[in-house]
């Protein structure tokens, strides 16, 4: 059985995590199996969203049990590596060229908030659990850290990752780490209606979109300034654009939606 599973519909392709058995731990399998898949998608043209969600009762329950027990008696060399894997995992979803929807139901823990954060947009289920929980049991949570703390905030990531505490989808939506929260029996609708609406975007934009998110992390509030010019022409001077805008006065579709 795969340990990720791809349904293809249209220009949507929706990711399982699916380990339903063991609610979708972090595997070192699912872990290179998850990165390499995502790979292949960021560079097929005929998609344009991911929907990345769990199968069974749990979204993502956070690392595998036998992992945990490795790491305790591994070296510090063969517990680098695998971190060094974990984080290439993380950076895979993280980095992903086009928007990424997440479909949150159940447990969602330690490496599932990661993966929450590292989404674009995520809809809940009312019946999640969430807790950056690594802190109860010794560890912490280092690799998924970057996309925490862009995602929340210094603020409400130090008392969560602090506590380690377990909080409901309505706190979740309360420090901004969902954008909605739906009964289970609707979450599906819910996605849907994200999907349907990022659809309508161009997708060259799009990627342009991510881009700026990610340079306004990481540059200067100059630097980041000093780019826009220039990335707005290269948009407007593209094919896209062009159609876009013509689409728009003569009052038809442009050829992203045709």
């Amino acid at each position: 059985m795969s340990l990720i599973e791809i349904q293809r519909e249209g220009a949507v392709a929706r990711v399982w995590l699916n380990r339903p058995e063991a609610h979708n731990a972090l595997s070192p399998e699912l872990g290179a199996e998850l990165a390499a898949r995502l790979h292949e998608l960021a560079h097929d043209d005929g998609v344009r969203v991911v929907v990345l969600g769990g199968r069974g009762p749990s979204f993502c329950a956070g690392a595998d049990i036998a992992a945990m027990k490795a790491s305790a008696v591994a070296s510090f060399e063969a517990n680098l590596a695998e971190a060094e894997k974990l984080a290439g995992m993380f950076a895979a979803l993280g980095d992903f060229p086009k928007p990424v929807v997440g479909r949150v139901h159940g447990n969602v823990l330690g490496g599932g908030v990661g993966f929450v954060c590292a989404c674009d947009i995520v809809v809940t289920g009312d019946d999640a659990t969430f807790g950056l929980t690594e802190v109860r049991l010794g560890i912490l949570p280092a690799i998924i850290s970057p996309y925490v703390i862009r995602r929340l905030g210094d603020r409400q990531a130090r008392e969560l990752m602090l506590t380690g505490e377990r909080f409901g989808a309505e706190a979740a939506l309360r420090v901004g780490l969902v954008h909605h929260v739906a009964p289970l029996d609707q979450l599906d609708a819910h996605v849907d209606e994200r999907v349907k609406e990022l659809l309508k975007g161009a997708p060259q934009a799009q990627k342009r979109i991510k881009m700026l998110l990610e340079l306004w992390a990481d540059a200067s509030w100059e630097e980041y300034r000093a780019a826009l010019p220039r990335t707005l022409a290269e948009i407007r001077s593209g094919a896209e654009a062009r159609d876009g805008l013509a689409a728009f006065f003569e009052k038809r579709k442009p050829r992203w939606l045709s």
